[in-house]
């Protein structure tokens, strides 16, 4: 197993290298798994603190989510998605683990500052 200190280095190579091997694959899927998660708990914060309330801001993070995560695999990087499992599989590396994070953040720095 390789260990480097430069995580980020590897994560910025990553988002400018064309994927194209097996291993890229488990890559890509870890990068936008941990997309996704910043974008959760980015905007988990921000409703939070904002304060919004309901259902409508929550379909509203899956569709801003999804959107990061479909247009960084199509857009930037301009994967063929069915080398990698087509778009459902791309489209749900971190899914549940980032809804779970983005309402712990949202709940918690909602009840914090207006509570």
């Amino acid at each position: 197993m390789e260990h480097s200190s430069g995580g980020f280095g590897k994560a910025q190579e990553l988002c400018i290298d064309p994927v194209k091997d097996q291993t890229s694959v488990d890559k890509l899927g870890d990068v936008l798994h941990w997309l996704r998660q910043a974008t959760a708990l980015l905007c988990g914060v921000v409703w939070g603190v904002i304060p919004l309330t309901g259902a409508i801001w929550l379909l509203f993070f899956l569709v801003l989510s999804t959107g990061v995560v479909f247009g960084y695999y199509s857009l930037i990087l301009k994967v063929d998605e069915e080398e990698f499992g087509g778009h459902g599989s791309l489209l749900q590396e971190g899914l549940f683990a980032s809804v779970t994070l983005f309402l712990l953040a949202w709940i918690l720095v909602y009840s914090l500052i207006h509570f």
